[in-house]
């Protein structure tokens, strides 16, 4: 019911497009956009074309939706888009793209929609199927980075917090028992933007694992 419910009131954000076309992804447009696609069929068993084009510094978050290249509806990632047959769900986070499924109405398997040639996330599906062994060995670094993280910085984040004064008075104050050198520190800050920015291309997230994506950004 909840997740029903958070559709509906997803859907209803979204708001008529302007009917203009979708504009061409280019190389350059790796950190500042991605597009995503898949085809569908409508009613009458005629395919089209659906995108969704994810632009990361857009002050609004917002997500374009377009039917055969031709903007349909805009709406505040996250976003839910109507499609026959189900809808097309959108997340994203201080990283990337959290979320980009078809969801068939009725429960059936969920699809992740296929990135555009020439973006990030394309490029890092392509290296995943030119090799496959390393493409695991770089997602296992990049989980086991962040739950490193989690249990470094979430401990200091909390001392942070218990350290202000309004927090302190109801509920005291917590010392982390980790303490790093500033340069490791950094090194581990680093390495978990490299591991969010990992994840975020290749679509990958989980509430309490991705928890450094938000505590990074």
């Amino acid at each position: 019911m909840w997740r029903a419910w958070k559709r509906k009131r997803q859907l209803a954000r979204a708001k008529p497009g302007d009917g203009s076309a979708l504009k061409p992804h280019r190389l350059w447009h790796i950190p500042t956009r991605s597009v995503f696609r898949i085809e569908l069929p409508d009613e009458d068993g005629v395919e089209h074309e659906y995108s969704v084009d994810v632009d990361y510094f857009d002050w609004d978050d917002t997500t374009r939706f377009y039917r055969d290249g031709r903007e349909q509806f805009v709406a505040e990632a996250p976003a839910t888009f109507p499609v026959p047959g189900g809808v097309i769900e959108v997340a994203t986070g201080t990283f990337g793209v959290t979320r980009m499924h078809h969801v068939p109405d009725g429960g059936g398997d969920e699809q992740v929609l296929r990135p555009v040639r020439n973006s990030g996330e394309y490029w890092r599906a392509v290296a995943g199927h030119r090799y496959p062994r390393l493409s695991r060995w770089v997602g296992r670094v990049a989980i086991a980075v962040l739950l490193v993280g989690l249990v470094i910085f979430v401990p200091q984040l909390l001392e942070l917090v218990t350290s202000w004064d309004v927090v302190a008075e109801r509920v005291g104050t917590f010392t982390s028992p980790i303490s790093l050198p500033g340069w490791l520190n950094t090194t581990l800050f680093v390495a978990g933007i490299a591991a969010s920015l990992e994840r975020a291309l290749s679509l990958r997230n989980h509430w309490l694992l991705d928890l450094d994506t938000w505590l990074l950004g």
